[in-house]
């Protein structure tokens, strides 16, 4: 059945809304609130304002939001953003894992999943999408001249989100902006055209254009966080769910690095190192299971999880239950999830971080008595990952609640020395001093062009970044392929070797956004791309 556009872009988020206690339930019909009535809609009652700004963030991870768009089906991969970063990480190279039917990320880990009837192709399109329909809610019932510093607070979150949610579907739809600026992207919704859209729908937007919407919402939220959190009487956030402005200033340099404009990545990057009060992990710290929650002081960013949320009272639809290692879930069913075997023998035994993965002989000096005890028990195969720890730490847990990272301060450390060398400064030093003094005393950076400190940088958030649903922005905005040879993938039949730029690293445009939006036809689609090849694996 043809459904009406509304359905497939902007429906999602307007059941959400019905359903959430903390949203704004006072928006008038046909959508007022964009159309002018700005503040005035909170002006008698702030809370209505921050329960809208909630109602974004608790999109980010949701108990089956796509139930009734995937046919009245729960599908255990659907869980909000968290999902998106387990579809990504499992179509690399560097999260190996077995096909196998407790394993619900099997069609990414082949690639099925961009199959544009996929019900993952449906889950990408209307997460990111309801997302960024609820920040067009908050961006349009705000004044963006306003003075009101928590109105300058709440309108920022909107802006800082929207421009986060469009880097995420920028890199899922269309190769790195370098060199492809007028290939077809997204469509842009903002507060502006959503009526329009509604009723006409969306064509897809070049790269440069959605790129640039990217940077004017971080540029405004940049400037409105600075003039709330530094005003007579600040407005700073509740907690680390919220953008603050050192996160806005860390996803500027996420967006200027992707851009390749590396000097303005770097001096962002100082930024947010400056602005934020986190500080990296020790290698005490990191020295054992942990990444578990946005109380840990190197998280800058994050998905807050209570033990009252759906995805934890479902006991398995969550991210944990699919990747954790030492709690109980889909982890205890689905043999787990290794590190590439190839990465993981390139990490340096003075490396701490080469703890966070079982050796060749299934044991990791980062773990207690318990731990390794439960490792055994449960028969996981060598490399297994024992970065991320069980909620509170309780080893076979069944409360799955642990927070979804977003953004950790060591991330703008990576990212300044790789800018730094990409643009004339002193990268390589960088590099050797956080490694140095936070993972590995012994370690020297070999490289010494600036291409070759980049490549050096690239290994690093491969380790660093593990299973935190970055590594396929890193193979798009540097265009590589994903070669899974030497692994240690079980399967010969996900054993691919796809050269950079190939058509099926792209996601196509879901089935039902194709069959309702008028502006997208099936020509208008990234092209359908065979199946990948298996090849012979190598040792």
């Amino acid at each position: 059945m043809k459904r009406k556009y509304l359905y497939t872009l902007l429906a999602p988020v307007l059941m959400f809304f019905y359903g959430c206690e903390d949203s704004l339930n006072t928006a008038p019909e046909g959508d007022e609130i964009t159309q002018g009535t700005k503040e005035e809609v909170y002006a008698n009652d702030p809370a209505k304002a921050k329960a809208s700004v909630n109602s974004i963030f608790a999109q980010f991870t949701q108990y089956a939001p796509n139930y009734t768009a995937l046919g009245d089906v729960t599908r255990h991969n659907d869980f909000g953003y968290p999902s998106v970063m387990m579809f990504t990480d499992a179509n690399g190279e560097d999260m190996v894992m077995e096909v196998i039917g407790y394993n619900w990320a099997n069609s990414s880990l082949d690639f099925s999943d961009r199959e544009f009837d996929s019900n993952e192709a449906q889950i990408v399109w209307n997460d990111m999408y309801s997302i960024i329909y609820t920040c067009n809610s908050v961006i349009g019932s705000i004044d963006e001249a306003t003075e009101e510093t928590p109105s300058q607070f709440y309108l920022a979150q909107g802006l800082a989100v929207r421009a986060f949610s469009y880097w995420n579907l920028a890199q899922l739809y269309q190769f790195n902006y370098k060199g492809n600026e007028t290939k077809p992207c997204v469509p842009i919704v903002t507060h502006l055209n959503a009526n329009e859209v509604a009723l006409t729908g969306a064509p897809r937007a070049t790269v440069q254009e959605v790129y640039n919407l990217m940077l004017a919402d971080i540029n405004s939220a940049i400037t409105l966080l600075s003039a709330a959190e530094e005003a007579e009487e600040p407005v700073v956030r509740d907690d680390k769910r919220y953008v603050s402005l050192a996160v806005a200033y860390g996803l500027r340099a996420r967006i200027n690095l992707t851009m390749h404009y590396y000097a303005e990545a770097a001096a962002d990057a100082q930024s947010a190192i400056d602005a934020s009060d986190a500080t990296p992990g020790t290698m005490e710290d990191v020295g054992k299971p942990t990444f578990m929650s946005v109380t840990e002081s190197n998280w800058m960013w994050g998905i807050i999880i209570n033990e009252t949320d759906g995805v934890v009272t479902s006991g398995i639809v969550n991210w944990i239950s699919h990747l954790g290692s030492l709690n109980w879930g889909y982890c205890n069913y689905n043999g787990g999830r290794q590190i590439s075997k190839k990465l993981f023998n390139t990490i340096p035994d003075t490396d701490i971080r080469k703890g966070w993965f079982l050796d060749e002989n299934g044991e990791s000096a980062n773990l207690n008595a318990a731990q390794a005890a439960q490792m055994e028990e449960v028969g996981y195969r060598p490399y297994t990952h024992v970065k991320f720890a069980p909620y509170n730490n309780e080893v076979a847990t069944t409360t799955n609640s642990n927070d979804v990272p977003l953004m950790r301060i060591e991330e703008m450390y990576l990212i300044k020395a790789e800018a730094l060398a990409m643009s004339g400064g002193d990268g390589k030093g960088e590099l050797e001093t956080f490694v140095k003094t936070y993972r590995d005393p012994s370690y020297v950076c070999s490289a010494s062009s600036p291409e070759g400190i980049q490549e050096e940088v690239y290994h690093q958030r491969r380790v660093e970044l593990w299973g935190e649903g970055m590594n396929w922005f890193d193979i798009m905005r540097l265009n590589k392929g994903v070669d899974r040879r030497g692994a240690g993938f079980i399967n010969a039949s996900v054993i691919f070797n796809i050269p950079a730029n190939s058509d099926i690293l792209l996601w196509r445009i879901s089935e039902p956004e194709i069959e309702a939006n008028p502006l997208i036809g099936h020509g208008d689609n990234n092209p359908a791309a065979p199946a990948p090849e298996p090849v012979a694996d190598i040792d």
